[in-house]
């Protein structure tokens, strides 16, 4: 991909584009975010000890624009999908990610957000019980899951805030299901699974000349 992005306009633009769009490295040379973007968007530490990353902090303004959605799509990692290309993702991944059984902890934690609307992850997994020693790695294993499956998205990050009033570190993820914030529809697709994990092939075949088919079915298997 020979591009280069110098504002977050402009990565918006490129997600649609491409329709995915991994956030960093994909095991695809070339093929993140993290990797397009201009010198000056990427992460740098000051000498003070403080930090500037312009790409990380893109990702809530892109997320609640509304035109793609967010979350760990790609082999377990964080990406865009753009909303033309989410009908296709979505219906694969239910395909190949069984419907949580009720009474299961991926069905509490579903129901869980269906009742709130939208929690961050820490909350929810308080309101899920995951409060012991431990067990913070195995609720977010889960959410890794219920994301792969299409069923959990990013809804916006939330930002701690100092005494100032400024907001400051990594920020935390807003969950949600993705029927809550795109609609029903929204996911709803005419071709069959096999047939859209074929579209979705072709499209990046079309795209990662450099990548071999080995490597594009890892981020959308």
């Amino acid at each position: 991909m020979n591009t280069e992005i110098h504002s977050c306009p402009e990565l918006m633009d490129f997600i649609q584009q491409v329709g995915f769009l991994p956030l960093l490295d994909s095991g695809i040379r070339g093929y993140s975010a993290e990797e397009i973007v201009d010198e000056e968007c990427r992460y740098v530490v000051f000498a003070d000890g403080g930090w500037d990353w312009p790409l990380w902090k893109w990702k809530g303004p892109i997320v609640t624009d509304g035109q793609c959605v967010y979350g760990k799509f790609f082999a377990s990692k964080a990406g865009f999908v753009s909303l033309d290309w989410w009908p296709d993702l979505c219906n694969y991944r239910r395909s190949v990610y069984p419907t949580p059984e009720e009474g299961s902890i991926e069905a509490i934690i579903l129901q869980t957000l269906q009742e709130e609307g939208s929690l961050i992850t820490r909350e929810l997994r308080a309101a899920c019980g995951f409060t012991g020693p431990k067990m913070r790695s195995r609720f977010d294993n889960y959410i890794t899951r219920l994301q792969m499956a299409c069923r959990i998205v990013t809804e916006d990050f939330v930002y701690p805030r100092d005494k100032h009033n400024h907001e400051y570190g990594w920020g935390w993820s807003l969950l949600t299901t993705p029927e809550r914030l795109l609609g029903h529809n929204h996911y709803h697709c005419e071709r069959t699974p096999e047939e859209s994990l074929r579209a979705m092939l072709s499209h990046l075949q079309s795209l990662l000349t450099q990548a071999t088919d080995k490597q594009i079915l890892k981020l959308i298997r």
